[in-house]
């Protein structure tokens, strides 16, 4: 398995300097490669493994552009954010179908043109004074109109924790819950992950995992164990993993505006859901770091 979660590295150079550059930018446009993002989604070539669809400028739809970076061979990248419809032999794709299966780079063009977008359409006012704002350097700011007022892309911190009793082997166990907004869509078979939740004001990240965890299903943890983090854009959080260790067995007690059902859950069980011998439930989507953390505990 991999050392570390989708998203969680990325080769390009983000190039910092040059989004206050606009006439490199204007020059840099005209020889780009570019990525059309449409609501979290994007177009891959049809076949396996999916390749993202980079575009040439000249082709490019209207939209607020974003200059994601560059290579050291001067390749440039930029995205556009504009309605996406798939021509024969694309597909309209987001995160979770494909993340997982794209190399680096362009994983990492994907994840950045989406948070961009989500960032830019949900500031289209400043909060602190309601004024209209535009997009500036190269994507990466918005400004008022007077210039007065500067806003950054926003990050919230969030937990992501895989519980587990601290056994080795087959019987070792994890707790896995249900979300209930999972089950107010309707979902036939019960997906189960890992529990999560944001950071709260004046509170640590391990002081989050254990409060998150106690509140969701009522269980204590005592040890907790840094692993991983993953940017996530929906709508723009970081995702900082977890192991916490919790009393073999302990007893769950479901908070049941968050959690439908929570269940320890073996090894053998989640191995056997993940080699696809079993099919009682669901478990994360392999582009996601609640997967990275099952599955780093699975094969320890």
């Amino acid at each position: 398995m991999s050392s570390s979660p989708p998203f969680a590295s990325g080769p390009l150079d983000r190039a910092a300097h040059r989004r206050t550059d606009e006439a490199w930018l204007k020059e840099a446009w005209s020889r780009a490669r570019v990525v059309v993002v449409d609501d979290g989604h994007v177009l891959v070539h049809e076949g396996e493994p999916p390749q993202l669809v980079l575009i040439d400028p000249a082709g490019a739809p209207e939209g607020e552009r974003f200059f994601l970076g560059e290579e050291e061979d001067g390749t440039v990248y930029f995205a556009v954010a504009a309605d996406v419809t798939a021509p024969e032999g694309t597909r309209r794709v987001n995160l979770r179908q494909v993340g997982h299966a794209l190399p680096d780079l362009p994983a990492g063009l994907f994840i950045t043109a989406v948070a961009l977008a989500n960032w830019h359409s949900r500031h289209p006012y400043s909060p602190l004074s309601g004024k209209l704002t535009v997009a500036a350097q190269a994507g990466w700011v918005r400004m008022t109109e007077d210039g007065e007022e500067t806003l950054w892309p926003r990050t919230d911190p969030a937990v992501i924790m895989l519980v587990h009793d601290g056994v080795a082997g087959p019987d070792g166990r994890c707790l896995l819950g249900f979300n209930a907004q999972w089950k107010a869509l309707g979902t036939t078979v019960p997906r189960f992950s890992t529990l999560a939740g944001f950071v709260e004001p004046g509170e640590s990240a391990e002081m989050a995992v254990a409060r998150e965890v106690l509140e969701e299903v009522g269980v204590k943890v005592g040890e907790v164990t840094y692993v991983a983090s993953q940017p996530w854009p929906f709508p723009g959080s970081l995702m900082l993993g977890f192991h916490a260790r919790a009393e073999a067995g302990a007893a769950i007690t479901v908070d049941v505006e968050e959690i439908a059902e929570a269940r320890w859950l073996t090894r053998t069980e989640i191995a056997e859901v993940l080699e696809g011998r079993s099919s009682e439930f669901g478990l994360p989507f392999p582009a996601s770091i609640a997967h990275f953390l099952l599955t780093k505990w699975l094969y320890a």
